[in-house]
């Protein structure tokens, strides 16, 4: 997600992938004082800090405080030293804010709540983009087709077919390395005609198939969000995956560039209640008030993070809402990206990744 133009990190790392994955066993040693023992009145959120944490005080921790008076302590710490406190038995934090494959690793190992949504009394879990038992979403990024409309007569791409269709639409791609996130298996699955309500588990033979089809016109296999966006503005790559929250800062800037929200891939930025957590009473009002659709439209026009419960935009201005892949026009084009799918699988991706860069 992006404010101003500057990334909220919400994306799922290798090394943080595996540092959860083993958790306390990856050499994470536990300390034991990472904040003062939370008292009445305050829950402790992880979040990954960036310039959207003022974004998320004006629109949720401050009417909080004011409406409830729970005061939000945000935390910046490694999403593996909570695994190592639940293993030591020693929680000072209430919850925490992740990538859902990275929330689904704990959920698996059992360092998350299960979450009784009964208790919720501002949100109604069926609003919600994704909710599971262990986790619920937060706000959403999504992996979009960006192109340059200026370069096509007129025309443009409709769907991830018309990228490996270099005839129709001439010029450089751009797409997402491993290194990144993931590489783009769904969108070269699409691509070859697989629907989307069929698209997982992955055909990844077919899938690599696909990426070997278009290599050839790939002028780099992207591996962060600033180069994606950096490439397309710069015209070195006339189309090609990218994450909507780096395209949109793009097309505010008057760049000749848009957005084709046809087969959008949706990803989940969630929250949890850590096991253990001190403060679990006030970490359910928390959640629930941050998941309630007003906050969630205040967020949304404070950090352009698309919400995660679809009645917010009963509360947003159209232009807000016409850059948000969850949009009710935008989301029925598209799929939610499946992270267990992912968990169970990334690692023999990223192997095969590394045998097709080397081919």
């Amino acid at each position: 997600m992006m404010k101003n133009g500057k990334a909220f990190n919400t994306r799922l790392g290798r090394r943080t992938f595996l540092k959860i994955a083993g958790g306390a066993a990856a050499g994470i040693l536990f300390a034991p004082a990472i904040v003062r023992g939370a008292t009445a009145g305050q829950v402790y959120i992880r979040t990954s800090g960036g310039s959207a944490e003022e974004g998320y005080k004006r629109a949720w921790y401050d009417p909080l405080l004011k409406d409830t008076g729970i005061e939000v302590v945000p935390t910046v710490i490694d999403p593996a030293k909570i695994v190592a406190m639940v293993l030591a038995g020693n929680v000072t934090l209430d919850i925490t804010a992740q990538t859902a494959p990275e929330l689904t690793i704990m959920a698996r190992k059992g360092i998350l709540e299960r979450i009784d949504y009964g208790r919720f009394t501002r949100t109604n879990k069926d609003d919600l983009d994704e909710a599971t038992e262990f986790w619920l979403v937060n706000t959403v990024y999504a992996t979009v087709l960006g192109y340059n409309s200026a370069e096509f007569g007129g025309k443009h791409p409709g769907s991830w077919k018309d990228v490996w269709d270099v005839s129709a639409f001439p010029g450089r791609r751009m797409l997402q390395d491993a290194a990144a996130e993931y590489p783009n298996l769904e969108q070269a699955l699409l691509a070859d005609g697989v629907s989307i309500d069929k698209l997982y588990p992955l055909d990844v033979d077919r899938a690599f198939k696909m990426l070997g089809a278009i290599r050839g016109n790939v002028v780099k296999w992207w591996d962060s969000g600033a180069v994606s966006a950096q490439l397309l503005s710069d015209k070195v790559a006339v189309m090609g995956s990218i994450w909507e929250s780096r395209a949109n800062p793009l097309i505010a800037e008057g760049a000749p560039i848009a957005i084709e929200w046809n087969q959008a891939m949706r990803n989940i930025w969630a929250m949890g209640i850590i096991k253990g957590a001190p403060n679990t009473k006030l970490a359910y009002t928390a959640l629930d008030y941050g998941s309630s659709p007003v906050v969630q439209a205040a967020i949304a026009r404070e950090v352009l993070a698309a919400p995660g419960n679809r009645r917010a935009f009963e509360h947003l201005e159209p232009a807000v809402a016409a850059g948000l892949s969850t949009a009710p026009e935008h989301a029925k084009l598209g799929f939610v990206n499946n992270a267990a799918w992912w968990v169970d699988n990334l690692d023999m991706v990223r192997e095969r990744w590394r045998e097709f860069l080397l081919q």
